[in-house]
């Protein structure tokens, strides 16, 4: 099995952070995984972009070719990203930071699910959250213990917060 996944936003959501974390976990649930990524100059508010391809068998190219599953954080990163996909890619956006996506989309409340925590700057762990259900490849508990891997210590409850309420959405949106 392969799965092909973009995620796309702007600088200072975490994107980069995201797809390393997607990727590692991948990895540290036996699979095959490569991250690739794309930033702008800027640090913060400009155009990013985190592929992730993870498969069970060796990966011969590092780039996603057909994005199985499109996730768009904002605005700029749907509009450049959602026509270079094939018909069957499910398209995931940030239902407050995206508009205008096509009405197949799943609108998913990523950054006010964040918000609600008190810091929007998690809402990429709540869509890491939402992605492992919907993947299906990642065990939760693998998830977890890459993501604490990763994040700066001290907000461990914070992340792991919104890790839990992007889980629930995820297993809700997969049924």
């Amino acid at each position: 099995m392969r799965k092909e996944i973009r995620i796309a936003g702007f600088g200072g959501q975490g994107i980069v952070l995201a797809g390393r974390i997607l990727g590692e976990a991948a990895i540290n649930s036996g699979h095959k995984a490569v991250q690739t990524q794309s930033y702008g100059p800027e640090s913060r508010g400009g155009a990013a972009r985190s592929e992730v391809v993870i498969s069970d068998s060796e990966i011969d190219y590092p780039r996603v070719v057909d994005a199985d599953i499109l996730v768009a954080l904002s605005q700029p990163g749907y509009d450049k990203y959602h026509d270079d996909i094939k018909k069957s890619t499910a398209i995931i956006v940030d239902a407050d930071l995206v508009e205008g996506a096509v009405k197949n989309a799943k609108l998913v409340p990523f950054t006010k699910t964040a918000d609600s925590l008190g810091r929007k700057i998690v809402a990429n762990i709540v869509m890491l959250g939402y992605l492992t259900p919907v993947i299906d490849m990642i065990p939760k508990k693998k998830m977890v213990e890459t993501i604490k891997n990763n994040i700066p210590k001290g907000t461990e409850k914070i992340n792991m917060k919104a890790f839990e309420k992007g889980y629930a959405l995820g297993k809700k949106g997969k049924g």
